[in-house]
């Protein structure tokens, strides 16, 4: 039976990678994907991984419907055996939706990646729908790290290294940005909670000893 699974997990834990190799495992079988994705960070139209590995793909506009573009792809006598939709923590509710329409109406397998939540730790809406839509939901093994070696299970802000809370839900980054720029950085839930980056942490250790010393 045809699926709809949600792959989550934080930044930098291989989602887009992951969605890379189904594309080139089931695509070496004879079948062809129809690739969606919003903001990635190779720019308009790529499905890309910080591996360096980067394919074509549809790029999701605002209000894009996402079944009738399938349907009219495929009345058009043009192929789709799967769907894969990378970034799917930036599309719209009523676009999971439709991902959904395109499993249980024109029996396709899609396979969804993204983060479950943004960087105040509140679910996205596109990746809350499809926690309620999904056959299936894999959280990635591949475990990415918080700077104090801990299990990164939260996404950072960060603006010069220090971490920021306000601001709108979706500013586009990565994990490698320079200092200066907005940037993101993942962290265990007790750092995210200090907000303390990797540069805070740093800056710390650097302070002067605050602490009182007994004379001898």
């Amino acid at each position: 039976m045809p699926e709809l699974v949600f792959f989550s997990g934080t930044m930098d834990c291989g989602k887009s990678t992951l969605a890379l190799q189904i594309e080139h495992n089931r695509s070496a079988r004879g079948l062809v994907g129809m690739i969606f994705t919003r903001d990635d960070r190779a720019g308009e139209g790529k499905l890309s991984s910080r591996l360096g590995l980067v394919t074509d793909a549809v790029e999701v506009e605002d209000g894009q419907d996402l079944y009738a573009y399938l349907v009219d792809h495929l009345s058009q006598g043009r192929r789709a055996d799967y769907v894969i939709a990378d970034e799917a923590q930036f599309l719209a509710p009523e676009q999971i939706d439709q991902l959904a329409r395109v499993v249980d109406d024109l029996g396709l397998d899609v396979f969804a990646f993204g983060i479950t939540t943004d960087f105040r730790s509140k679910l996205f809406p596109g990746s809350q729908r499809l926690v309620e839509l999904a056959d299936r939901i894999e959280v990635l093994q591949v475990e990415a790290l918080c700077w104090c070696g801990a299990r990164a299970t939260h996404n950072a802000r960060t603006i010069g290294g220090e971490m920021v809370v306000e601001g709108a839900q979706v500013v586009v980054g990565d994990v490698n940005q320079s200092a200066d720029e907005v940037g993101y950085e993942v962290l265990c839930r007790r750092h995210h909670r200090r907000r303390m980056t990797a540069a805070a942490a740093r800056a710390a250790a650097l302070s002067p000893d605050v602490l009182p010393v007994p004379s001898s």
